[in-house]
């Protein structure tokens, strides 16, 4: 073959390098069950898994896309270590991985390459941005009867699984989304028509959506009671996880009915659930006119750099967050404490102006120069003009991210799926920097 074929291309090649070291896969070999190691079907080797899922978040592919590009190309296959004769892993063993292994192994993987870049590469953390960003949740826009349609359909479909358990004479949970659905097109309709009477219908509709959520939940509540009274015998652990599971979704279900019957009676609703898929995501505010609310996270980046000049490049710390709508300064915290664990300590931090000077003070008080945009100078006008400018980047390095390694949406569901996906992206952009670095 040509030679051209034969070797591979100069950003693969270096982060081949960077991946040869076995160190970053001692994670994985400690997070995983020691009952698990010589029991079960056999898994993937480690090494393969994790340059597949570094393909996936520099290239932005679906797990299907993923395996079905690497079958396809020499160079893909050279670089996961898969031979021209081997098949390549399916895609649903690549997905179970990444839930299973989860956001916490990842995070150790990050730091593992930090620690590395600062002990062997001569990385020298001078400088600092830190600055949050919303990573939307895979769902539709929502609002009550929507949620209430949902929740009905959910609770029928499980207690359709589960009912054969229960035995004979169980009854199950009638299917109301015919109904519910109903309401939402009349909503749909009676919103279309922009006469005086639209709120007060609209809220007549809702509420009556709400009410048949609420019968749902109290049939779903008698099912999984029934489910743990006859969970006796063979098969008695399978029953209790059927109503354990049940009840779960009757929770959320019950929480649609209350938040409909809260905004009914004209109160504040306080953690609102915004999907029955993703009970974890939020509503956020941020005062972009663009989207004035998202639904998802907010995650923290902090980015470590060797200087301040434009177009600086540097490492990602492992981002903190927290479920809801946190302010700058309620996750600062957890990034100082990233920071203390991998030994960094910049000299120049700039932060926006979302950040409180008491707070910032508190967690990062070995810096010596602190910018907060429009709220804490630096100490003269030249170190602020070179800050502000620095800051500015952090914008760019969020926009770099969404664009570039798949942090604009997390499709994995729940507060740790949203942390697996935003720590994968973290990872493979810092193994695209070290490269650079390499090359």
């Amino acid at each position: 073959m040509p030679i051209e074929v034969r070797e591979l291309p100069e950003d693969l090649a270096a982060l081949d390098v960077l991946l040869d070291d076995r160190a970053l896969l001692a994670p994985i070999w400690e997070a995983w069950a020691l009952s698990a190691r010589c029991q079960g079907r056999p898994s993937i080797a480690m090494d393969r898994y994790v340059r597949l899922m570094v393909i996936k978040m520099r290239t932005g592919w679906g797990y299907e896309t993923l395996v079905r590009e690497v079958s396809d190309s020499i160079h893909l296959r050279r670089f996961c270590r898969i031979a021209l004769t081997e098949r390549v892993p399916d895609e649903s063993t690549v997905r179970k991985l990444t839930r299973r292994l989860g956001p916490d192994v990842v995070d150790e993987i990050t730091r593992a390459v930090i620690d590395k870049a600062t002990r062997e590469r001569r990385f020298i953390a001078r400088a600092l941005r830190i600055d949050s960003t919303v990573v939307e949740s895979d769902i539709r826009y929502p609002n009550d009867a929507a949620l209430a349609a949902d929740a009905t359909r959910v609770l029928a479909r499980e207690a359709r699984k589960v009912k054969a358990l229960a035995g004979k004479g169980a009854r199950g949970v009638r299917d109301r989304s015919r109904s519910a659905g109903q309401k939402l097109r009349a909503i749909s309709r009676t919103v279309a028509r922009r006469t005086g009477q639209a709120k007060s219908t609209v809220l007549r509709l809702t509420g009556e959506a709400g009410q048949l959520v609420q019968r749902s939940v109290d049939e779903a509540r008698k099912l999984a009671q029934q489910l743990r009274q006859r969970a006796r015998g063979r098969g008695a652990k399978a029953k209790q996880r059927a109503a354990d599971r049940l009840d779960g979704l009757a929770d959320r279900a019950e929480k649609v009915a209350r938040q409909i019957t809260q905004r009914l009676a004209g109160e504040k609703i306080t953690d609102r659930l915004v999907s029955m898929a993703d009970p974890d995501a939020r509503p956020i505010r941020k005062g972009k006119l663009r989207s004035p609310t998202e639904f998802g996270y907010v995650f923290q980046l902090a980015e470590v750099t060797e200087n301040t000049r434009r177009g600086a490049r540097g490492l990602i710390l492992p981002a903190p967050t927290r479920i809801g709508s946190p302010n700058e300064s309620d996750l600062l915290g957890a990034t100082a404490a990233e920071l203390r664990r991998a030994g960094l300590n910049p000299r120049d931090v700039a932060l926006d102006g979302g950040f409180a000077p008491g707070p910032v003070a508190e967690h990062l008080p070995d810096a010596s120069k602190v910018f907060i945009a429009g709220r804490q100078s630096a100490g003269t006008a030249h170190a602020d003009r070179r800050l502000a400018r620095y800051r500015v980047g952090a914008e760019g390095r969020i926009s770099h991210l969404k664009r570039g390694y798949g942090m604009r949406r997390t499709r994995l569901r729940g507060q740790p799926g949203a942390r697996t996906s935003v720590g994968w992206s973290i990872l493979t952009y810092n193994l695209d920097t070290l490269a650079i670095r390499l090359a």
